[in-house]
């Protein structure tokens, strides 16, 4: 491994840190296309050259697809073949009772169409609610087109240990699991990083910088008042109440402000680069607003964190309350505070 890459597979090498796509879906306004696909070329020049997207972020795919084909053909193929790009295959909760193979394939080859590629890099599967017992048959449906040369890598978002355990058993071969992770949310060292490492698959983790919470905007601020100003927030915040409250999350932004000061960061590098630093984490998934954040981001794979600057955040997680469980089980809970603010069905009950 060198210091910006990984070997996420045999012969496949990504950037350890991910230019994520939700923020490109329009979620928090309107997108400029040409702008989006400018900055999406300024992470690559800047040594971001993996991207995140999902068949449910409207519209990214194919600004990802028109991002390297532009690249491709204002520099050449090979560089163009330098971008790796990682979607997700996000079934509606209320297609679970009734996904098929011809389901899967469907959203695999429109993935195909609007990323203008022959074989995707890595497709990440999701599952919402594991009273529906096809996961394992859809992974294996994967797989199936895996062989057929349509798919590089396999991954999962979200499963548990013992479902991710069980599509193992079953056969797969995992080159990743995309979860959250950031020093606000250890519930993937809870028996999971531990499966990894057993079982030769790596980490791919968003929410490092949780929705913002994690950055200089907040230190020294007073707890805000709900509801926040979007849904990210909202999901983070309740997080933070996990964690310990509010000045427990003040005291841990002001050690992360420490370190930084030694490395001369801002706090949201820092907080990602510990992200880094957690066994088999491969790579952590950011998003950037502009150009100018791309460059701050790729500052991420500089970043060598010291034993001193790591004894001193984890001085503070230390003292943390949550959240507790393993990886999305909160999120899991429709009826919970975590659970009852996510959206289950935005594939537009694709047949």
């Amino acid at each position: 491994m060198t210091a910006g890459t990984f070997e996420l597979s045999p012969g496949y090498r990504i950037s350890r840190v991910i230019r994520g796509g939700w923020q490109l879906a329009g979620g928090h306004g309107a997108i400029d296309r040409g702008q989006a696909v400018r900055d999406l070329l300024a992470a690559f020049d800047a040594g971001i050259s993996t991207y995140d997207c999902a068949d449910i972020y409207t519209g990214v795919e194919e600004l990802i697809g028109e991002a390297r084909m532009t690249l491709a053909r204002e520099r050449g193929s090979e560089v163009g073949a330098q971008v790796k790009v990682h979607t997700k295959l996000v079934p509606d909760l209320d297609k679970l009772a009734t996904i098929n193979r011809d389901y899967i394939r469907s959203i695999v080859e429109q993935s195909l169409r609007r990323l203008k590629t022959e074989r995707l890099d890595l497709v990440q599967f999701h599952w919402w609610d594991y009273a529906f017992p096809g996961y394992v048959d859809a992974m294996h449906w994967l797989k199936e087109m895996q062989d057929e040369g349509k798919v590089r890598n396999l991954g999962t978002t979200n499963f548990d240990v013992p479902k991710l355990t069980e599509i193992i058993a079953s056969g797969i071969s995992l080159a990743s699991q995309q979860l959250q992770y950031s020093v606000l949310d250890q519930r993937p060292s809870h028996g999971l990083a531990e499966l990894a490492a057993e079982k030769n698959f790596s980490l791919l983790c968003y929410g490092s910088v949780a929705g913002g919470f994690l950055s200089d905007r907040w230190l020294g601020q007073p707890e805000p008042d709900m509801p926040l100003e979007n849904r990210s927030l909202v999901k983070y915040k309740l997080i933070i109440d996990d964690f310990g409250g509010w000045d427990l999350y003040q005291e841990l932004l002001r050690a992360l402000r420490s370190v930084a000061d030694r490395h001369e960061a801002d706090i949201a590098t820092i907080a990602s680069a510990w992200v880094l630093r957690q066994p088999q984490v491969a790579a952590v998934i950011v998003g950037a607003r502009n150009q100018a954040h791309a460059l701050a981001n790729a500052r991420i794979m500089e970043i060598d964190l010291s034993d001193t600057d790591m004894a001193a955040i984890d001085d503070v997680i230390s003292r943390s309350t949550g959240p507790l469980g393993d990886v999305y089980t909160l999120e899991r809970d429709r009826t919970g505070r975590h659970g009852s603010i996510m959206h289950y069905n935005l594939n537009d009950g694709r047949t």
